[in-house]
């Protein structure tokens, strides 16, 4: 029997996002779903779209079950995912801003989802006088931000293999749990290859180093699950064979000293 059979039958549990969001954020977000708000609860299959770019943003989202993905398309026809959503993320917030805002991105679900859908107009009124959300909610958006950022960093100077290895980390939600190891519902190569930024022959030839590093486990056909270890990290703390500790240098230096 597979390493990834058996953990299904009586292993860790699943991760974070595919289980309900913890009551504390429940409680943190009962304002939305308080009589008159114009709330609703929408259950979402897998590949169900959560809303289109170029769309009014007119309703802000929460993700209360599931995993989805934003993605974008440019005037040239390119679509390229830009981020993965678990349990206890906001979607659409482009929408508190003023003025007829389109969306810039396209929300997909790559599982089982269920979101809380708000109305523009209520959540303003509720950041206005319900001081425990607007810190929750301010929170999360200083938390993406970061992430952002951590995401522009791991793209300018980390190898694909470290992006890769980050994203694994990142689905698995390490972060969260002591566990050592942690089962990702299946997600396909190509969307890792347009998060990490590289082909998906690249992402293969990553996932299969790293299988038989045991530092992920997954069946030979990669028909199912992928079981992530938290042994991967030692991957990102790795030393680049340029060497990590090189300091990067000011073009103002490169240029004075490239002349002689």
């Amino acid at each position: 029997m597979s390493t990834i059979k058996k953990i299904e039958q009586g292993g860790p549990p699943l991760p974070a996002h595919l289980k309900p969001v913890p009551l504390w954020q429940e409680d943190a977000i009962a304002c939305l779903r308080a009589p008159g708000m114009g709330s609703s609860t929408i259950r979402l299959n897998k590949r169900d779209v959560i809303f289109y770019q170029a769309m009014p943003a007119d309703c802000l989202f929460y993700l209360l079950k599931g995993r989805a993905k934003l993605t974008t398309v440019s005037p040239e026809g390119k679509e390229a995912t830009i981020a993965l959503l678990n349990a206890g993320d906001f979607l659409g917030e482009e929408c508190i801003s003023e003025g007829q805002i389109l969306r810039t991105t396209t929300a997909l679900a790559i599982s089982e989802c269920t979101v809380l859908r708000t109305e523009r107009k209520a959540v303003l009124e509720i950041l206005r006088h319900d001081a425990r959300f607007l810190n929750f909610f301010l929170s999360f958006i200083v938390a993406r931000n970061v992430r952002m950022q951590e995401d522009l960093v791991d793209r300018l100077f980390h190898t694909s293999e470290k992006r890769l290895a980050r994203v694994l980390i990142m689905l698995a939600g390490f972060e969260n749990t002591g566990q050592s190891e942690i089962l990702v519902p299946k997600i396909s190569q190509e969307t890792l290859a347009e998060i990490v930024g590289t082909t998906r022959s690249r992402i293969s030839f990553f996932m299969n180093t790293f299988r038989k590093q045991g530092l992920i486990d997954y069946d030979g056909d990669y028909s199912g699950n992928i079981l992530v270890r938290s042994s991967l990290k030692s991957v990102i703390s790795q030393t680049d064979e340029r060497g990590s500790t090189e300091k990067i240098r000011p073009k103002s230096a490169v240029a004075a000293t490239s002349g002689t």
